[in-house]
């Protein structure tokens, strides 16, 4: 990675007094219906987990948690989605979610379609929603996409018709909903009270879907205490993430937390200026075993990965015994059938 921007490491530590974690804390107005959801309650899409109610993220992640196999055990199958076509359209480079995507949908039954930008009709000239209206003309059920452009995935979902749904695989800077809740159910499986956690999220928050779908799921979840931890350049507005304590140095971010999520550096959503050095960064927000030990004795470590290591998190910790990193990678494919299962359970099938 190149410098051309420092990190300002001169800059005093700073930190800022949150909003109340709680969200029943707003005040008391009425809230319009999520349009995520169908008239009934039941989900059709899955764009974003910041309107997502409480009890629905908590169904999705029971729903998930059912799908959980040790590994070296025979993944679990089944024919509830038979009969039904997910599409997985990504316009961005993926490996994990996409391959997680897939995977789930088939153990499901259902018949799946893969289109890269490289051969999908939109370098044509075509614009996304022509592509769509094709794809729907062929009975796809499911659309599964990821772009690197903000409002895509809400496009789709307000032009198909009643019987499809939309699901994001990832928005821009801007959501990855199923990463929040394959985020959440990690930290479940080992900590279940969520009230009484701190969670640090360290890195660059600024352009990371990631840290904003993890943020409110553990909002959404009543976290104790979500902390960002980065340096200036990487800190997101004052508009957002206002329930988050912010931090710019780990020595106080990481301090008796029970949850560490490290993040990758963007480097596809920065300018040549903004990229860090690499030596620089790992020395002054890497995650080290001796910074791993400022947290409680017992705390996990996350990364949604691409790891960079030696800069983001150094490989003892990543491959180190409280990592959680393969848990995640693990529960990506639960999470993704859960959802895959609920968006076609309410159309009205038999599925339960």
């Amino acid at each position: 990675m190149s410098v051309d921007t420092p990190l300002r490491p001169s800059l005093p530590e700073q930190t800022s007094t949150p909003a109340p974690l709680d969200p029943q804390a707003a005040p008391n107005t009425q809230v319009a219906p999520d349009p995520q959801l169908r008239p009934d309650g039941t989900l059709r899409h899955l764009l974003t987990l910041e309107t997502l109610p409480r009890a629905v993220i908590e169904r999705l992640l029971d729903r998930a948690q059912s799908y959980v196999r040790p590994l070296g055990e025979p993944p679990p199958a089944s024919a509830e989605l038979a009969g039904r076509t997910v599409a997985n359209l990504f316009t961005e480079p993926s490996t994990r979610t996409r391959v997680s995507f897939e995977l789930a949908a088939k153990r499901l039954g259902a018949q799946v379609v893969n289109l890269e930008v490289q051969l999908s009709s939109r370098v044509k000239g075509e614009s996304m929603l022509d592509t769509i209206y094709t794809l729907e003309a062929l009975y796809v059920d499911v659309f599964v996409i990821r772009d690197a452009e903000a409002g895509v995935p809400g496009l789709v979902a307000e032009n198909v018709r009643p019987h499809v749904s939309v699901l994001s695989a990832g928005e821009a800077h801007v959501a990855h909903p199923t990463q929040g809740l394959l985020d959440a159910l990690t930290v479940r499986q080992r900590k279940p009270r969520f009230d009484s956690l701190a969670i640090a999220i360290v890195g660059d928050v600024r352009h990371s879907r990631v840290a904003r779908s993890a943020y409110h799921v553990f909002r959404a979840l009543g976290a104790g205490e979500v902390r960002i931890v980065a340096p200036p350049a990487y800190m997101p507005e004052a508009t957002e993430f206002t329930a988050c304590v912010r931090h710019t140095t780990l020595s106080k971010g990481l301090k008796d937390v029970d949850v560490i999520m490290m993040l990758r550096i963007q480097k596809e959503r920065m300018s040549q200026a903004s990229l860090p050095d690499a030596d620089r960064y790992f020395a002054k927000y890497g995650l080290t075993p001796e910074r791993l030990a400022l947290a409680k004795p017992d705390a996990i470590v996350m990364h949604p990965q691409p790891m960079n290591r030696g800069i983001e998190i150094a490989s003892d910790v990543a491959d180190g015994p409280q990592s959680a990193i393969r848990d995640q990678v693990r529960n990506g494919v639960a999470v993704r059938m859960a959802v895959l299962s609920a968006v076609c359970a309410g159309r009205g099938t038999n599925l339960k």
